[in-house]
């Protein structure tokens, strides 16, 4: 059996969660619904709606919050598809009557007789109702990428009037979020990791806000280390390349035959060096029993003695 992606994952922990009060189930139905539904007409002039998503608890919780819709008869159909994947579509389906009108209503898809495609403020008064909303429109049309993958998150729709709603709400709320267009469809993204952290935890996925939680943090570990591996690669780098030329150094002397002439202290530095080419200035300071600004003041000394030889040849 296929591992379930990210996204149902999240849906599936979301599904669960179910708003204490009517005003929120309200809002998170009437959300869930502009992500995904289309009408249907029935006899003498009535509509009903159809909802269809890949995420049986995404269906579940269709059901559920229509549930409570009085007069409203509602089914659930189950199709196989013939994609390459063969993943179920779950069908929730409104059956038309008049009462669906009046639930349409309530929920701001309808204003009198015409569909509203404004902009819900009626159900975005309260803080919690904002939160219901934006729970809806993901569980209706969202997706996520594996923390481990990158950050981001969309919210999909084809209408953009809805997008423009969805961006709205989430500036509003201080989210970073952006709008773009794919074929048909219109996309409200996050890329933020904080962002999307607290975009999870407001919703009550706190397993996803965690994971990214989790990612973040490891990525900014792995990033440190390779920082001071990069760092200290390249003083390694350094020393060898120091090391290099102070040698070249010291053999341009001793073909000069100025090593002889050399004091004692650079003598034995010289000596040093040679006997020891990838010793570092703290070793070689060790070793000769003189601070390591003494071991640099001596190799700078004997460069310097050499590229005066190397002039006056």
């Amino acid at each position: 059996m296929a591992q379930p992606s990210f996204s149902a994952e999240v849906k599936n922990d979301l599904a669960r969660f179910i708003g204490r009060r009517a005003c929120c189930r309200t809002a998170e139905l009437a959300a869930l619904l502009r992500m995904g539904a289309v009408l249907t007409l029935g006899a003498k002039r009535t509509v009903g709606l159809a909802f269809t998503t890949e995420n049986a608890a995404v269906a579940r919780k269709a059901l559920m919050l229509l549930k409570g819709s009085a007069g409203v008869m509602t089914e659930l159909t189950v199709s196989r598809s013939r994609r390459l994947k063969k993943r179920n579509s779950y069908r929730v389906h409104v059956l038309p009557s008049r009462e669906v009108a009046a639930l349409m209503g309530r929920l701001g898809l309808m204003r009198g007789s015409a569909l509203n495609m404004g902009t819900d403020s009626a159900l975005l008064k309260k803080a919690c109702c904002r939160k219901a909303y934006l729970r809806g429109a993901f569980l209706g049309g969202g997706s996520v990428s594996r923390p481990e993958a990158g950050y981001h998150v969309e919210l999909v729709t084809e209408s953009y009037s809805f997008a423009e709603l969805l961006l709205s709400l989430l500036r509003t709320m201080g989210y970073p979020a952006g709008l773009t267009d794919r074929k048909e469809n219109y996309i409200v993204y996050l890329k933020e990791s904080d962002a999307i952290i607290d975009f999870f935890s407001l919703l009550g996925a706190e397993k996803a806000a965690e994971a990214f939680e989790v990612t973040r943090n490891l990525k900014e570990v792995k990033n440190q280390v390779n920082r001071l591996v990069n760092c200290e690669t390249a003083n390694v780098q350094k020393s060898v390349d120091a090391a290099g030329r102070q040698i070249a150094a010291i053999r341009a002397l001793e073909a000069a035959g100025g090593v002889e002439r050399l004091s004692a202290g650079l003598k034995e530095m010289a000596a040093a060096r040679l006997e020891h080419p990838t010793a570092t200035l703290a070793e070689l300071s060790a070793l000769l029993g003189i601070g390591k600004s003494g071991v640099n003041h001596r190799l700078r000394k004997l460069a310097a003695l050499a590229e005066e030889k190397e002039g006056r040849g």
